[in-house]
């Protein structure tokens, strides 16, 4: 078999880059000069690539102007290249999530319910931005440094005063400032675990934290949680005193993921007590404390830690700005490690976004943002809740969760949310099926329904749209 050309090579190459939509019709095509410069080919080699492409169809010349791109009616196969395999996004991280993030990757989604973040009118975006332009005008060779790897200890002592109110001490020698509450977690579980070792978790619990002990190749034990107080703290002790040694557990003790639910404070204390007694290291994920509807702020788990077992995740991208990507860990007596995995991991976070944070939370105009947030979301979701209720079937309840963004929908027991996730994608409707919160298949019947954009006649038509589909599922 002969070799193909290089010129045929390079043809190839730029067809690929138009049926990827790399390059797009009416773009300017490579001059024959960079072409040499760029592929180190000859003047005869670039000209003959450009003839070819102009025989395929795609390329036109323009007087004076040079080569663009057109699109004939079809493309040619190239030669020597086999097609690529369509496995869509996020496959190799459990399959059941990355079906349905690669679904809606796909569609074209004109309403948003999966969402748990708040769109970007409702975040204090311009302050922000007016922070970071202060701090680059202050220091112009900000961008041009890398940060400490644990993050900028001003930030961690403003996030540690901040803890006392929710009568949790945590060190700012101590703490890491991460991308975000995924990261945080993600370190903690290495930290304390390895491949192989079983970690427990609550049922039904967020799909990112499956992603995560998907990709550390951890087992994942599921103990069964309720709207109501959380973790069944009964089949957790039965669990720990299995033959099984559980590792770890990571619970969301105030307003949980999916289910909202908020742990009473005696529950709280007895599940740091069991973890305590049976040596398993406790991870709390504090990610939607700061939007419960209280001015009196909840207590975390750290609280009761006595004995330096609980380490505490929390993150920013829910309460403040989805795209600073802000987080923090909080390990104690795992710090040492913690900080040398972050290092080796993605070394420190970027500085800019953490001087703006740090201008606005040492100020009260962030308590009076939160507390402005905390009602609006209040009435978003009361408005979300009445509307499910008009439209959806008979027999379907709805959560009222004391905060936050998210509402835990249980449909009658024949309706499948997974069919309802498929149908509502082809009208441009985004839903989290509730199989994606569980490696069972126990909770095929629930939806999880974000609310954090302000109610509209747009999301009544899109509530109504989704009852709709499950009156014809019936």
């Amino acid at each position: 078999m002969h070799p193909t050309p290089l010129y045929r090579q390079l043809a190839n190459h730029y067809l690929d880059a138009i049926r990827s939509g790399t390059l797009k019709t009416g773009e300017r095509f490579p001059s024959i000069r960079l072409m040499m410069e760029k592929h180190a080919v000859s003047l005869s080699t670039a000209v003959q690539v450009c003839r070819e492409l102009e025989e395929c169809g795609v390329l036109e010349a323009r007087p004076r102007s040079g080569n663009y791109i057109r699109q004939p009616d079809t493309l040619p196969k190239a030669v020597a290249h086999p097609p690529p395999l369509d496995t869509g996004m996020y496959v190799g991280i459990h399959e059941q999530i990355s079906s349905v993030l690669s679904a809606s990757q796909r569609a074209a989604i004109r309403v948003n319910f999966a969402s748990a973040c708040c769109p970007p009118e409702l975040y204090p975006l311009k302050v922000l931005q007016d922070h970071m332009i202060k701090a680059l005008r202050q220091d112009q060779r900000l961008l041009g440094v890398p940060g400490p790897t644990c993050g900028s200890l001003v930030l961690r002592n403003i996030l540690a005063r901040r803890a006392l109110t929710t009568k949790a001490h945590l060190s700012a020698e101590k703490m890491v400032i991460t991308c975000g509450a995924t990261e945080a977690l993600n370190l903690a579980l290495r930290a304390v675990t390895q491949p192989g070792d079983t970690v427990a978790v609550e049922s039904p619990t967020c799909f990112g934290l499956l992603q995560i002990l998907a990709s550390l190749n951890l087992h994942v034990l599921e103990v069964p949680a309720t709207a109501h107080a959380g973790i069944n703290l009964l089949a957790l002790e039965q669990l720990l005193q299995g033959p099984q040694r559980v590792q770890a557990l990571i619970v969301m003790p105030n307003l949980q993921n999916p289910l909202g639910s908020v742990m009473p404070d005696a529950n709280k204390a007895r599940l740091v007590q069991l973890c305590a007694e049976h040596g398993t290291v406790l991870i709390e994920d504090d990610t939607y404390g700061d939007l419960v509807d209280t001015e009196q702020p909840l207590s975390t788990l750290k609280h009761w830690d006595r004995n330096d077992n609980v380490i505490y995740c929390a993150s920013l991208n829910k309460t403040l700005a989805p795209g600073i990507r802000l987080g923090w860990i909080s390990a104690g007596r795992w710090h040492d490690r913690v900080a040398m995995l972050k290092h080796a991991q993605s070394r420190g976070c970027e500085a800019l976004s953490q001087l703006a944070v740090i201008a606005f939370m040492g100020t009260p105009s962030y308590e009076r943002y939160l507390r402005r947030l905390r009602k609006i979301l209040t009435r978003q979701r009361q408005q979300m809740s009445a509307a499910i209720t008009r439209h959806f079937p008979p027999g379907t309840c709805v959560t009222t969760p004391r905060g936050g963004t998210l509402l835990w929908v249980e449909l009658p027991r024949h309706f499948s949310s997974m069919a309802l996730f498929h149908e509502a994608l082809k009208v441009g409707i985004q839903i989290s099926p509730g199989d994606i919160f569980s490696n069972t298949r126990r909770f095929d019947h629930f939806v999880r329904i974000g609310c954090g954009a302000p109610y509209s006649p747009k999301i009544e038509e899109a509530i109504a749209t989704l009852g709709l589909l499950l009156h014809n599922q019936g």
